[in-house]
C-alpha cells in the first residue's frame, strides 16, 4: 500500500522564492532548508517563522547550526514536533506515522540519497535528515524533502535507507527521527500570523547574543585561515559551518523583516539592508579564503569582519529600539 501525506511529483515540484537561484545563499541548512519546502507545500508561509535566525551566534570555532525552534512552528502554524521512540523496524515507524497523517523526519545516511550526485551520494558517507512524505515498501520507493527539494529514490537506496538498517546484525544504532503533525487545520490571517511571528520575534531578541559576535570571530580567523593553508581540504566543511550559517542565517533574516515589512510592521527596511551587509560580506569572505587556500592570494579579512561587526549592531539596535523590553514588548 502507497503511503503518502500529498501528490507530489519530484519533476514538478517548485521551489520556494527562499530557495531561488539568484540569492545570495541558495540553500542555508539541511534542516532549515527541508522544513522550507516542507511548510511551503503545506500551504503555509515560511518566512513566519523565520526570526531565529537573526540571532546566531560564533559558537567557538562554527556559528550557530540553525533550526526552526519546535515551539516556533507549533506556536506560529500549529505543528506539533516530537521525538520517535524507535524501537521496532524503522520502515514500520515511517509506514505507520504516515498513516496517521505525520511527517517523519528522519537522520540518514547522504550516501543513498540520489539528490546529492556530485558530492555524497555513492561516494561517501555524511548523516543529513530527509523529510519522508511518500512510501511505497512494495515497490522500494520513497518520496522525500531534502535541502531545496522534494526527491524520489527506489531500489539499492531505497534497501541502503530502511532494509540495511533494519537488519539486526546490521550493526548500525536506530537514526535520530522526529514526527511533525498539524494540530490545528486553521489558518490564520495575514494579520494574526504577523502578530504571532512578532511575539516569537521578541522572545528570540530577549535571547540574542550579549556581546557582538563578530567581535569574537574577528580573534579567531586568522588562526582559521593558517590552519586552512596547511590542510586544504578542510576548506569546504569550514566554509559550511562558517561562511554559510552565518551568511545564509543573515540573508534568511533580512528575507523575514520585509515580510515584515509587507504584513503591517512597516519601516524596518534599513534593518533588513544590513542583514544583506551580512550575507554578501560573508560570500566575499569565503571566495577570497577559497583563492587563499587553492591559489595562495592573501588578503586582509579584518576590513570585511569589521563591516559585519557594524551590520550587527545596527540590526541589534533597530531590533531592541522596536521589539525589546524598552518598546514594552517581550
Amino acid at each position: 500500500m502507497i503511503r503518502q501525506l500529498k501528490t507530489l511529483d519530484p519533476g514538478r515540484h517548485s521551489r520556494h522564492p527562499l530557495h531561488d537561484f539568484d540569492r545570495v545563499w541558495p540553500e542555508s541548512n539541511c534542516y532549515v532548508d527541508l522544513w522550507i519546502e516542507v511548510l511551503h507545500a503545506w500551504g503555509f508561509e515560511p518566512e513566519a517563522a523565520l526570526p531565529f535566525t537573526l540571532f546566531v551566534d560564533f559558537e567557538g570555532d562554527q556559528w550557530t547550526f540553525f533550526k526552526f525552534p519546535l515551539a516556533d512552528l507549533y506556536r506560529t502554524y500549529g505543528i506539533d514536533v516530537f521525538e520517535l521512540n524507535v524501537w521496532r523496524p524503522l520502515i514500520q515507524h515511517v509506514d505507520e506515522q504516515l498513516a496517521l497523517e505525520r511527517l517523519p523526519i528522519v537522520e540518514v545516511d547522504a550516501f543513498y540519497l540520489p539528490d546529492t550526485h556530485g558530492t555524497s551520494y555513492r561516494t561517501q558517507h555524511t548523516k543529513t535528515s530527509i523529510a519522508m512524505q511518500a512510501l511505497d515498501a512494495a515497490t522500494l520507493r520513497l518520496g522525500y524533502f531534502h535541502n531545496a527539494g522534494y526527491h524520489e529514490l527506489e531500489g539499492d537506496d531505497f534497501r541502503g535507507i530502511f532494509l540495511a538498517r533494519d537488519d539486526a546484525h546490521s550493526g548500525c544504532l536506530p537514526p535520530y527521527v522526529e514526527v511533525a503533525k498539524v494540530v490545528s487545520r486553521s489558518r490564520r490571517s495575514s494579520g494574526a500570523l504577523a502578530a504571532a511571528s512578532v511575539d516569537a520575534l521578541s522572545h528570540q531578541l530577549a535571547r540574542r547574543p550579549r556581546v557582538n559576535p563578530f567581535c569574537r570571530y574577528r580573534e579567531r580567523l586568522p588562526g582559521d585561515l593558517w590552519s586552512l593553508s596547511e590542510s586544504a581540504d578542510q576548506f569546504h566543511p569550514y566554509a559550511f559551518a562558517n561562511f554559510r550559517q552565518c551568511g545564509a542565517a543573515f540573508e534568511l533574516g533580512g528575507t523575514y523583516l520585509r515580510w515584515l515589512d509587507r504584513n503591517g510592521e512597516t519601516g524596518l527596511g534599513p534593518v533588513a539592508a544590513a542583514c544583506d551587509v551580512i550575507a554578501t560580506t560573508a560570500k566575499t569572505l569565503q571566495l577570497k579564503t577559497a583563492r587563499f587556500v587553492n591559489a595562495n592570494r592573501p588578503f586582509d579579512p579584518m576590513p570585511l569582519v569589521a563591516t559585519m561587526t557594524c551590520a550587527w549592531e545596527e540590526i541589534m539596535n533597530g531590533l531592541n529600539s522596536r521589539y525589546g523590553p524598552v518598546a514594552g514588548r517581550g
